[in-house]
């Protein structure tokens, strides 16, 4: 049961082979790096690096030190490997020529 010093969450990873998506609760002030930190989804994934890693909520980058809500989603986002929009060029180039 939650009181009403607290809140449930969730925190969400894609790595490249699997999601992790853990329902923790935390308390109502903690920031988006105590609600990771509390999950152990760093355990579970080490490649997570917070300081290079964004982070954000539903989709909308948010610092570290934002404040979340209840039923909230923290989502940490892999760095890109390519940029999306070079990809595009490179693809429409391959398709023009043949």
């Amino acid at each position: 049961m939650v009181d009403q010093a607290s809140m449930v969450v969730q925190v969400c990873y894609a790595s490249t082979s699997t999601v992790s998506l853990l329902e923790v609760e935390v308390d109502t002030q903690a920031t988006l790096t105590q609600v990771i930190q509390q999950s152990g989804i760093i355990q579970r994934h080490p490649e997570i690096d917070i300081n290079v890693f964004k982070v954000g909520v539903f989709g909308k980058l948010k610092p570290l030190d934002a404040h979340l809500h209840p039923g909230d989603r923290v989502e940490i986002y892999r760095p890109l490997l390519a940029d999306p929009m070079e990809a595009r060029r490179r693809r429409a180039k391959k398709q023009a020529r043949g």
